[in-house]
């Protein structure tokens, strides 16, 4: 027989074979629907930046407030969490309500005493307004309501299978949580329920909470399967099959663990980690500390773990050590935060703990009685590898966790100038996570008791940061890093190799090119181009364009970049040398005859040629000093002219042709003509192909 009130019904009877669905209606009074009207938010939305971050709970006070004015009866107002709570009573407070009326929160870290008071019945002549988290969408009779106020939205516990981390969400709630919490105002006579939302958004919400299954920590789950036998999970059948990841997750904590091997088969310390009957990670703590004779304190601390915080409110999120929750568990101080009836619960579960895991036939060491709270950190290290953090440098209060996430501390804490922590508890909400919990752990104990999770390495590589290659010799702790010392050699082939991956992430750009060594890659990239592929591949001309060099530098470059690990030891490398060098000695000859460095013009000057257009290599010469030259030279064996950009005295552009003769019959006139006016001292002659060439002012004849 299965019984629920929010259960998909049919789901379970197809599960079940097509079992019978009996449906018993309880004794509910009519409850009427009262939504928040057209225009409402779909839903109130979870606090998202300044300025916002009331604008939900002013929604619900305002409904709290017209329930008061609208309807007699005691009120019950749901809300996502003890935050929310906090807010609304405020804001009803500073609304000035009726002093008759009285403000009760109820939520699960509340004092028992308080938690019984917002429970009983409202004094004769009295109201009473119950702000409550979920706690009391089922578990829980409220006598006299038969108002409920409904935000629409809880809080949730999401487990991340990419950080092995559970973080609260906030989310909508389903149909059938509304309609549970409807029903809330319906147990003694006709009731309301204000919902805060439209009737529209009603029908958009989802039917049924979404089971835990699908977003929680399933390391106690694949355990269990192990001990039965069961390997892979889609042997069976399920009402809702568990997520693949958050399987593997599973698994991989399991094996690091050692409770299952890499097969994913129950191991002797898995089989007894199932046997104490609390989650991996705190079994695997005692069964680890009953080795070293530490059992009485990982029992407390495996109490402290399992049940709620032993501190309230506040009070336990500006002390997140819990080495002062051992303290007040052991009596040895005392705080006005302190939860008793949490704390009764958590001495009571030490000792059964302890009783459960002590095993008398074991080779054991004597347990210790009385162990300092000191000891806390290496504990919980064997519970939570994963969340051993090293603060950051020159970052207070902030720390880099194993498992590679960020961690933080919300409020000063005497922890945050600690060099090693264990965070137990975090809430994994924003880009780093926020701890709850945390022990000191001594690097010390990491090297005795967690020394095979260590990894020594010596590595080369280049550091963007740096800008330079950077040789060190670490310890690491999964993605923490523990030590870091340079090494005293670096051997030249790693250096090599990580200024090579500098200079690829730099670009090639990055290189000392001068105009020696860019007009060198021109040439070459020129002669390629103007080339018939050879029949041996291996005689073909380089690709010399930036992009063909990046995609093959660490063929060319390597052999000059001895010394050279830093980006300013750039600068020493001979990059024409370099370029040169990707050349055969036939092909350098060829080259100096195919692609000339320089042009010798009628006047005796050698004018550069500039290859830079590999289809038009140009040379910038001054109109006077061409006189005489009736062809347009010519490179690459006589296939391509020479443009020619012709200056005037001043070095200005006056006309730029691949054709001289043309050139001289037709455009010199006019070009002359100009030129006499604006530099009569020059030699403008009428015939320019029987002038004598010159380079400076001569006087007309």
């Amino acid at each position: 027989l299965v019984m629920s009130a929010t259960l998909d019904g049919e789901a379970v009877a197809r599960l079940l074979d097509d079992a019978p669905i009996v449906t018993a209606h309880g004794r509910l009074f009519p409850v009427e629907s009262r939504f928040a009207g057209k225009g409402a938010p779909l839903l109130p939305r979870p606090p998202s930046g300044p300025g916002s971050q009331d604008t939900p709970e002013k929604l619900i006070s305002q409904l709290v407030l017209r329930a008061l004015r609208e309807e007699p009866g005691d009120v019950l107002v749901f809300l996502p969490g003890a935050r929310e709570i906090r807010r609304v009573q405020s804001l009803l407070e500073s609304a000035g309500i009726d002093p008759s009326v009285r403000l009760m929160p109820l939520y699960g870290e509340l004092a028992s005493a308080d938690q019984d008071a917002a429970l009983l019945p409202a004094a004769r002549g009295t109201r009473k307004i119950v702000l409550a988290t979920n706690i009391a969408e089922t578990s829980l009779t409220i006598e006299g309501v038969r108002v409920v106020v409904d935000c629409g939205l809880m809080r949730r516990s999401m487990f991340d299978p990419a950080t092995g981390m559970s973080r609260l969400e906030t989310q909508r709630i389903s149909r059938a949580s509304a309609d549970q919490r409807q029903g809330r105002a319906g147990r003694l006579e006709a009731g309301v329920c204000y919902r805060a939302w439209s009737e529209g958004a009603h029908r958009s919400l989802a039917p049924f909470t979404p089971p835990e299954m699908v977003d929680a920590d399933l390391a106690p789950l694949t355990l269990e399967l192990a001990t039965w036998g069961t390997h892979d999970s889609r042997d069976l059948r399920w009402l809702d099959p568990p997520p693949e990841a958050m399987l593997a997750s599973a698994r991989d904590l399991l094996e690091r663990l050692g409770a299952l091997d890499t097969g994913g088969r129950i191991t002797a310390h898995g089989r007894e980690i199932e046997r104490l009957g609390v989650h991996p990670r705190l079994a695997h703590m005692l069964l680890r500390s009953r080795a070293l004779g530490r059992l009485p304190l990982a029992a407390d601390l495996a109490a402290l773990l399992s049940e709620r915080d032993l501190m309230r409110g506040a009070f336990g999120s500006r002390d997140a050590d819990m080495r002062t929750r051992l303290e007040i568990m052991r009596g040895e101080t005392t705080s006005q935060a302190v939860d008793k009836f949490a704390l009764q619960r958590a001495r009571r579960a030490a000792r059964d703990l302890l009783r459960q895991a002590d095993d008398s036939e074991s080779p054991s060491p004597r347990q210790q009685r009385h162990q300092g709270a000191d000891d806390a950190g290496v504990l919980l290290a064997f519970a939570y590898p994963d969340r051993i953090g090293r603060r950051r440098p020159g970052a207070e209060g902030r720390f880099t966790l194993a498992n590679g996430r960020g961690a933080y501390f919300a409020e000063p804490q005497t922890l945050a100038r600690q060099e090693l922590i264990v965070a137990v508890d975090v809430d994994d909400r924003e880009r780093d996570a926020r701890i709850l919990l945390a022990a000191p752990l001594a690097r010390a104990d990491i090297e005795e008791h967690l020394a095979d999770r260590l990894r020594r390495a010596e590595s080369v590589e280049w550091s963007s940061r740096e800008q330079a290659v950077v040789a060190r010799r670490t310890v690491r702790l999964d993605a923490i890093v523990l030590e870091e010392k340079p090494l005293p050699e670096v051997p030249i082939e790693a250096a090599r190799a990580a200024m090579l991956a500098g200079i690829r992430e730099l670009g090639i750009a990055a290189l000392p090119w001068d105009r020696e060594s860019r007009e060198l890659q021109a040439r070459i990239e020129f002669v390629r181009k103007l080339s018939l592929a050879p029949a041996d591949p291996a005689l073909a001309w380089p690709g010399m364009s930036d992009d063909a060099l990046a995609a093959t530098v660490d063929n060319w470059l390597a052999p000059w970049l001895d010394g050279v690990t830093r980006k300013e030891h750039l600068a020493r490398v001979p990059l024409a040398d370099a370029l040169r060098a990707l050349l055969t000695w036939q092909q350098q000859r060829q080259l100096d005859e195919l692609a000339p460095t320089h042009l010798e013009v009628p006047s005796g000057s050698r004018i550069r040629i500039d290859y830079v257009d590999e289809s038009a290599p140009a040379v910038a010469v001054r109109l006077q000093e061409v006189f005489g030259l009736e062809a347009t030279p010519r490179v690459g064996g006589g296939r391509v002219p020479i443009t020619f950009k012709l200056l005037s005295p001043a070095q200005r552009p006056v006309q730029v042709t691949r054709d001289l003769a043309s050139f001289w019959r037709g455009a010199y006139a006019e070009v002359r003509k100009d030129l006499r006016g604006r530099y009569p001292k020059h030699y403008w002659p009428e015939d320019p192909l029987a002038a004598e060439p010159t380079r400076g002012a001569r006087r007309r004849t």
